[in-house]
Order: C-alpha cells, then structure tokens, then sequence
C-alpha cells in the first residue's frame, strides 16, 4: 500500500497544551509531562532520539508504539510491584501518581552488550562496582543477570555509580535500595520470561523508581524499545558461535543510520535529515517492534486531529 506522506505533517514533534489546574510541565526527550494535583499525565510524542540527541523529524505512530507497549508490560507486572499508571485514556497518553523520582536508574544486564560491552572490550572487569567475568566475548550471557546503576543527570549524560556510592552518598538509603535490587531483578525475569515467549531475548533494559506517601512505585516505561535491547532468540547460539553479531529488535537501525551519515552526537558534527522513505521505514519498524513484542496486532489511530484528540481525551480523563 502506498505510504500517505501527508500524514508525516501529522505526528506529534510537541505538545504545548494548558490543562485546568495545571501547576507544571516539563518536556523529556519523548514524553512531554504535564502535572495536574497529584497525577502526571504523559504524552508520548512521535519524538525519536538517538546518541542524547534528539532529530529534528518526528515518526509516525511512534508515540502510540511506545505508550502501548509500556502499559501492556506495565500491566502485566502488577503482582510484582506497585506502579504509577492509573490510566490510558488515549493511544498516547497515560496519567498516573506524581511520585518522588530516585536519583538513579536500575540498569539490568543479562548479556555483555552496548556499554558493558565497550567497558569490557577496553581492558575493564569492573562495571559500577561488579566484577564481570574473563574470557566473555560481546553477546555473551552473565552467570547472573548484574545491575549497573547510573545517576541520572539533569543535564547531558548519565554517569555510572556503584550500590555502595549510592548508599554512601545519601542518594538512595540502603533500606530502600534493597527494595529496588529486588524489584529490579523481578522484573527483569517477568521481562525475560514474557520476551522468549515471543521468540526474543531481553538483553539489557533499565527501571525507574519513584516514592509516594512512603511507598515505591515503578514509574515511567518499562521494556519498551527505547529503553531495552532485545535480540532474536532463532539462531542466537549459531550467531555466537561463529562470531557474528546478533539480530537485534531494538531502535539500533536508526543509529546505525546516522553513523552512516556521519552523526554519533559529537560536537562539530551535523544532524541528518531524515528523507520521506526512511521516516517511512521508521515508522514501520516500530510497528512491527509493537506486534513481535506484544504479540497483538497494531491498529492504528486515527492521526489527522491528533493533538485535540488527544487534548479532549485527557480532559474527559481528569
């Protein structure tokens, strides 16, 4: 089927709504936030970033992939803990409990890949205060799933740390990292288990933390394709074994694709414009990200008025 390319002019690159009783907003490198009392309403943008960075041309469906797979895996963790979505009343949005963030994300590595890969191919074994193993080579198993905190920054990169740092530093109170290394680990089994369900391999994926009237939530996404790496279960241990590089379901074509023209988010460097074709093919990806993951057949919304269908869906919600 031809691609429409007038619907390109449709995906959201912004939100700038003012809901009642609004009393702040703060825009994320996808998700632009909106604080209402004490409930946060996300609005998940056609926004795609890549290497800290983010392009200057929005994908259709992106935000309603991302929202989506988010909640699916968000509700079918529950029993595991407790999270901040209370509801979704628009393919892009989701409002929940306003929560006080950790300062850090729980980073979970079941495999040696993207940056503890590049650690360990420089010379290191340590990784946030864990000893990785010798004689691993890149997309080799852990013994054990290991969790490499990082602070998260403000501004520009996060920065790797240690338990013990957080603990000392007075960032996390040992009481409630426990709590955290607990969930954390859950999680990532539950992700693991749902994942080779639908023929894939959970890599490496990262959780975020909030606390509420003295209680810790899950907040944000979850096992998205923006904030894990999936590989290809099918042909896994014959890639291994012949030292190639294995199949990835994840967003690391798009990277691939500024690399090769040129952009890693080094200063100096110039931004490509993403043509009509590739946009296309982003967009398409992500779709097909949506089905492998959720196993559910995507349906698209209807995007021609979207951003005041989004606006009168939030406000039937609130």
């Amino acid at each position: 089927m031809p691609f429409n390319f007038e619907r390109m002019n449709t995906a959201i690159l912004q939100t700038n709504y003012n809901f009642p009783n609004q009393t702040a907003f703060y825009r994320g490198k996808v998700r632009d936030v909106y604080t209402i009392g004490d409930q946060l309403v996300m609005v998940a943008s056609d926004r795609i970033s890549a290497f800290d960075h983010v392009l200057p041309r929005p994908i259709p469906y992106k935000g309603q992939v991302l929202n989506q797979v988010a909640n699916y895996f968000l509700n079918a963790t529950t029993d595991i803990c407790p999270n901040w979505l209370a509801s979704s009343p628009d393919p892009n949005v989701s409002i929940g409990a306003s929560c006080e963030p950790f300062k850090v994300e729980m980073v979970i590595r079941g495999y040696l890949a993207g940056h503890s890969w590049r650690t360990y191919k420089g010379g290191e074994r340590m990784l946030c205060g864990v000893e990785m193993p010798e004689g691993m080579k890149e997309s080799d198993s852990f013994p054990n799933p290991i969790i490499t905190p990082a602070t998260k920054a403000e501004e520009g990169h996060d920065e790797d740390i240690s338990k013990e740092d957080i603990i000392a530093q007075g960032i996390v109170s040992a009481e409630d990292y426990a709590v955290l290394e607990d969930y954390t680990y859950k999680l990532f089994q539950r992700g693991t288990e749902m994942a080779a369900e639908r023929g894939l391999i959970l890599v490496d994926t990262k959780y975020e933390f909030g606390k509420k009237d003295g209680k810790i939530f899950l907040i944000d996404e979850i096992h998205t394709p923006d904030s894990s790496r999936y590989y290809y279960a099918e042909g896994y241990a014959e890639r291994q074994a012949a030292g190639q590089k294995q199949q990835q379901l994840s967003k690391e074509f798009v990277r691939e694709w500024l690399m090769a023209h040129g952009f890693q988010g080094k200063e100096g460097q110039m931004m490509p414009i993403m043509p009509d074709p590739f946009v296309e093919e982003v967009s398409e990806r992500y779709i097909e990200l949506y089905e492998t993951i959720t196993g559910q057949a995507f349906e698209k919304q209807d995007i021609s008025q979207m951003e005041e269908r989004i606006y009168n869906n939030v406000l039937k919600a609130l």
